[in-house]
């Protein structure tokens, strides 16, 4: 049974839901939508769902966390959207871990059309793992993916072309590396190549390219249960980016999941797909290199490769019922 939606601040019922079901469609890894949502009179709250986290994958729970913190930014946005201001307090008790973060939405203000326009883009954003078209993105387009980045305390350096042909050797590595691990097969086994009537995890619909032998972007397959085989796809270089911090707390990866997310939707309006390079990150020594390779002042925490893909199916989304906490007072 769904816990009662009632009005919060400036916002009805109705604009309650929509905003909670807009922050559900946040990306996260291997689609295990790691989060669940308190309303109460005062605000919202982004509670961690660690029932839901990946122990051999995401050990530290790194990614739960920017899986979480791109849901607030979904939040957020949706509810500057819609008129009000999204007062955000990140990590407010210290006895409660799993509290994220408060959205206290107040004070009635015009739209920022910018915002706006992110807000839209919201149920248009999906992980796509095809092939991408050969086409030149404008510098202007990579400025404002970097400007995202920035405008939410995480950073998206420039690579050269020395750095991004090691940053694919770094991407091999940690791909062969986790193929070598048993454990972490039978993890991978089990959130991927679900049928149609699963709510989590990644269908087989939404599978990656056919694979090739030779050189190219590693990405996961998650078409099929046996083992995340395919390699390489028949593209042209995308544009591949690393978005780091100069942290590596859970309030730096939770601030890092908004920038990936405000870059996401960045990109979406742009006209451009989206999937992620997650293995160089994932695999502990490799993402020490790659620290290395992007000059040891950053911590790489999401590696993103972006173009234009043919359309694919959205994955799917857990229901309200299974997101939403009983409503309990909120502290001040």
């Amino acid at each position: 049974m769904t816990p009662a939606i009632t009005p919060i601040g400036l916002l009805d019922s109705d604009q309650v839901k929509s905003v909670i079901s807009a922050a559900t469609l946040a990306p996260s890894t291997h689609n295990t939508q790691p989060w669940r949502f308190r309303c109460t009179p005062a605000g919202f709250e982004l509670h961690a769902d660690p029932e839901r986290g990946l122990p051999v994958v995401d050990a530290d729970q790194r990614e739960l966390l920017l899986s979480c913190g791109a849901a607030l930014f979904n939040l957020r946005t949706a509810i500057h959207a819609l008129g009000a201001h999204p007062a955000t307090t990140l990590l407010p008790r210290r006895d409660e871990p799993t509290l994220l973060a408060v959205v206290r939405p107040f004070a009635a203000r015009r739209p920022d059309p910018r915002l706006v326009g992110l807000a839209d883009a919201i149920p248009r954003r999906h992980t796509n793992r095809t092939p991408f078209e050969t086409a030149t993105i404008p510098a202007s387009v990579v400025a404002e993916l970097r400007h995202a980045a920035e405008i939410e305390q995480a950073w998206l350096p420039r690579l050269d072309a020395h750095q991004l042909e090691l940053l694919r050797e770094l991407v091999l590595k940690s791909h062969q590396a986790q193929l070598s691990n048993p454990e972490f097969l039978a993890e991978w086994r089990y959130w991927t190549g679900r049928d149609r009537r699963s709510r989590d995890g990644v269908p087989e619909y939404a599978a990656g390219a056919m694979p090739a032998d030779d050189g190219g972007w590693i990405l996961r397959d998650f078409g099929t249960r046996r083992s995340p085989r395919r390699g390489r796809i028949d593209e042209d270089d995308p544009l591949v980016v690393v978005i780091g911090s100069f942290g590596d707390t859970r309030l730096d990866r939770l601030r890092a999941g908004q920038a990936m997310q405000r870059v996401l939707l960045t990109a979406t309006v742009a006209g451009l797909d989206a999937s992620f390079i997650s293995q160089p990150v994932e695999v502990s020594d490799v993402r020490g290199e790659l620290r290395t390779l992007l000059g040891g002042g950053l911590w790489p925490q999401i590696v993103l490769r972006l173009g234009h893909g043919r359309p694919v199916p959205w994955t799917p989304r857990r229901s309200l019922d299974d997101v939403l906490l009983d409503e309990e007072p909120m502290s001040a």
